[in-house]
């Protein structure tokens, strides 16, 4: 009884942090001060992209490591000359580092810019580059609330426990974005974004290689999907190799992501659980047969992830380099 009360108190307290961090930002917070950050951002990031395309997934997957520990106040960018920061925890060695560089570029064109110069905080330049990437890859294009604050702690510990795992089960899915206020449905829309991402070889191994005594491959993973990912990660393969999570429209941000779930063709055990399980099913084939119902999902999704977390006013600072507090 505790522990189910201990829940209930969570939940509404993530509930009642959200809505009060959608009160203070806001889709004009810079008008006064930077009006042209989002045209500054969207040019830094276009320039990147055309760079490479890992900057896509990069930056989509920091945003989300960030605002799931300790909330969307760029904590994860922060360095340590002692290796204990978020950054520095074995769950987060794997974040790209195109996606630090693509903050590290908007925010040197903010400050290029004598309006801007120190007035965008690190968070919302995040939040408006992940938009951008997204939009780049044929995603969605979605209004950004900004009025982040930059936060001041960043260490290996906090990250302990908060990110999903690839082997997670969807009570362990749901349990772990229902802290941070977020649903079921918002939970498999943002798992949407593999659609775009990748993975070393060593997340997945197990599924294809060694699976149970009695069956090497998971059976949840389609047969001929699974050879397919045993010659292009085999047993002793570089940890540096990763390959694309959606084997299909890879560099397209759509709903073929979930086409693929529905042909056991998901990477992870976390991602082909959305429909082996019949509890969420249904979300994985309405979305599958309905990409605008994806998208709207995902843009739901995706502001209420933004709100997480968020410092406002005068806490936390604007940081005048990203990787370090002032």
């Amino acid at each position: 009884m505790e522990a189910r009360s201990f829940i209930v108190v969570s939940l509404f307290l993530s509930f009642f942090l959200i809505s009060t961090a959608s009160a203070q930002l806001s889709r004009d917070f810079y008008k006064n001060t930077c009006p042209n950050v989002e045209s500054i951002v969207k040019s830094a990031v276009t320039n990147k992209f055309r760079q490479t395309f890992v900057t896509a997934p990069a930056t989509l997957r920091l945003f989300f490591h960030d605002c799931f520990v300790r909330g969307c106040d760029a904590s994860v960018l922060l360095a340590s000359p002692n290796n204990n920061a978020e950054k520095d925890h074995p769950d987060n060695l794997s974040l790209a580092g195109d996606g630090f560089d693509t903050v590290i570029k908007a925010k040197a064109a903010l400050d290029n810019d004598s309006r801007c110069k120190n007035k965008v905080s690190c968070a919302d330049i995040l939040a408006l580059a992940t938009r951008d990437v997204v939009v780049l890859t044929g995603g969605p294009n979605y209004p950004v609330e900004l009025g982040r604050r930059d936060g001041r702690r960043s260490t290996i510990a906090s990250v302990q426990r908060q990110l999903p795992h690839p082997e997670f089960n969807l009570d362990q899915l749901n349990a772990i974005f229902a802290t941070h206020g977020l649903t079921q449905t918002d939970m498999i829309a943002l798992s949407g974004a593999h659609t775009i991402g990748f993975s070393h070889c060593n997340r997945f191994s197990k599924r294809i290689f060694n699976f149970s005594p009695r069956s090497p491959i998971d059976p949840t993973l389609n047969t001929a999907y699974a050879f397919q990912l045993r010659q292009m990660c085999p047993l002793g393969v570089d940890p540096s190799i990763a390959i694309n999570m959606d084997p299909t429209t890879s560099r397209t941000f759509d709903n073929v992501y979930f086409k693929n779930l529905q042909q056991g063709k998901g990477l992870f055990t976390s991602d082909q659980i959305l429909f082996a399980d019949t509890r969420s099913r249904a979300i994985v084939n309405s979305f599958a047969s309905n990409g605008a119902a994806f998208n709207q999902a995902f843009i739901n999704a995706m502001t209420k992830l933004g709100r997480v977390g968020v410092l406002t006013g005068r806490q936390g600072e604007i940081r005048l380099d990203c990787s370090t507090v002032n």
